[in-house]
């Protein structure tokens, strides 16, 4: 059955840095902080979480359909995501604005700085109308901040379970608004980063918020794999080892591709967070969000 995909669609540009960030940054420095870094290789990927996400789940099988912005500059991007069989009739076109666009350099150790211009995706919340019947199953991933609150709005009141994703876009929220987010949403997915922040502005832990009528709380983990929180208790699944790391770039977006893909099947929030470590592991060996296939992945999922 369907799954809505709520969130950015952008262009990325992705740069590396041969060298460690923190060989460039003084701690003691940050407050005049004036550093440049040279990166001698750079691409142009279709990106963004919609998008990432969306390509993740119909390589597994799934239906993707996404509603999302896209810009003046977005007619390439609308040609592919039909090309490999997305519903693209929500994908908003802006005439005035670009396409997002988020521009990104890894250092040597995988971390990353990133800069985001949001263009039409501020715009998003403009996508109006019902949404379309039998969807299974959603999620709320980064997107303009209007439009991320009317989504979980659209889908609790439509009884479609979803998966509140807040992102990057976390600190745009304030406790209340959070606390509203994951009054709506079935699951919560962040990382660690993200879950202490989310932890300190609602003033809940995640056993607290757990324990509540979510049906469970996914904490990614990087290599480490992903913590769960289900009714107050804490299961940790363990992580999957990439045959080789390439780029990182868009591995939180495939692992939620397959966390969505089993929870759409009434997969175990378990066994759907394996899969989404297999599938994460599976992508840091490609360049860029969108590059990797998953052929045979489901056959021991």
């Amino acid at each position: 059955m369907p799954a809505l995909i709520c969130g950015s669609l952008a262009y990325d540009t992705i740069t590396t840095f041969p060298g460690r960030f923190a060989d460039q940054i003084l701690p003691e420095q940050v407050h005049i902080l004036n550093v440049s870094f040279l990166v001698p290789t750079m691409r142009r990927e279709f990106g963004g979480c919609a998008g990432n996400i969306a390509y993740t789940l119909r390589l597994l099988g799934g239906a993707p359909v996404v509603m999302a912005a896209l810009g003046i500059d977005g007619g390439d991007y609308l040609a592919r995501m039909q090309a490999w069989g997305a519903d693209t009739s929500l994908v908003r076109n802006d005439t005035e604005l670009h396409t997002a666009q988020a521009i990104i350099i890894t250092d040597r150790d995988n971390n990353q700085i990133t800069a985001f211009h949001p263009g039409a995706m501020n715009n998003a919340h403009l996508i109006d109308g019902p949404l379309p019947a039998g969807l299974a199953i959603g999620i709320v991933a980064p997107d303009g901040r209007e439009a991320m609150f009317r989504r979980a709005r659209q889908m609790h009141e439509a009884g479609i379970p979803f998966v509140f994703d807040p992102g990057q876009q976390l600190p745009q929220f304030d406790g209340a608004e959070l606390r509203e987010f994951v009054g709506l949403a079935s699951w919560v997915a962040v990382n660690d980063y993200e879950a202490r922040m989310l932890c300190e502005r609602t003033g809940q832990s995640l056993a607290m918020m757990s324990e509540s009528h979510l049906k469970g709380i996914v904490v990614t983990l990087a290599a480490e794999g992903c913590e769960l929180w289900v009714k107050g208790q804490r299961t940790q699944v363990p992580g999957v080892v990439a045959t080789e790391v390439v780029d990182p770039t868009g591995c939180g977006d495939a692992f939620r591709g397959g966390l969505l893909y089993g929870l759409e099947r009434g997969w175990s929030l378990e066994r759907s967070v394996a899969l989404g470590n297999r599938v994460g592991a599976i992508k840091i060996a490609s360049r860029g969000p969108q590059n990797h296939s998953l052929e045979g992945v489901l056959a021991t999922a």
